[in-house]
């Protein structure tokens, strides 16, 4: 009977830990599908602007999302402070963006999933983080959001190009010189060449000279032996 019980338990142990098994497996599978599915928001490759003082710049975000979008609540802020905010009820359909900032306007595109917004006449004040936010109900309302840094400048910085100057005059000097060098080299082998075909034709005129003044005299002694 100890034998028998003690068997039993190994087994239900091992239908237990099997399970245990599955059910890891099942939510890795899931959690893999979430990441895949999630909202993502981008505010692009490079988050960080520096623009001059009065001038008029955008502040890119887009988002995606696989599993699609319901309701999505998206804003932008700075310092805690909203600038605008909108729903978009489905893919494809543009929202009605509320706007609480005079110089801030929205210019994007639910059809492109794009959140953007341009800030008119930037002064000193408005350098700082702006952070473009969206929700999506279809995730059970998890947040996601993206920053995107303003550097306000009097004038933007000169670029040192002097090593650039340097290193481009001096590739046209070696492509110059190795273009002069093939043209001198192309003139040298020609000029040989003509050379070399003049000493043949001076070589074969001489040597039917020659010729012809032996076969003449030849026949000039034969001419002049008399007869017996």
């Amino acid at each position: 009977m100890a034998a028998a019980d003690s068997t039993g338990s190994n087994v239900s142990s091992r239908l237990r830990s099997g399970d245990l098994l599955h059910a890891g497996l099942a939510v890795a599978l899931l959690l893999g599908v979430w990441s895949v599915g999630a909202l993502e928001v981008s505010t692009g490759k490079v988050s960080t602007l520096e623009a001059m003082n009065g001038s008029t710049v955008l502040l890119p975000c887009t988002y995606s999302s696989c599993i699609g979008i319901r309701n999505l609540y998206f804003n932008w802020t700075k310092n805690g402070t909203t600038l605008c905010e909108a729903r978009i009820p489905i893919e494809g359909v543009e929202p009605k963006v509320a706007v609480y900032h005079e110089r801030v306007e929205f210019v994007g595109s639910s059809k492109s999933n794009n959140i953007s917004i341009l800030l008119w006449n930037i002064t000193f004040d408005d350098e700082g983080d702006y952070v473009c936010f969206a929700r999506n109900p279809k995730e059970k309302y998890r947040n996601h959001s993206a920053i995107y840094t303003l550097i306000v400048v009097d004038q933007m910085k000169e670029v040192d190009n002097t090593l650039t100057t340097i290193i481009v005059s001096v590739l046209g000097g070696v492509i110059g010189f190795l273009i002069l060098f093939m043209v001198i080299k192309a003139l040298v082998i020609r000029f040989v060449c003509k050379g070399d075909e003049k000493n043949k034709e001076c070589l074969v005129s001489s040597g039917n000279d020659n010729t012809e003044n032996g076969l003449s005299g030849a026949k000039g002694e034969k001419q002049g032996t008399p007869k017996a």
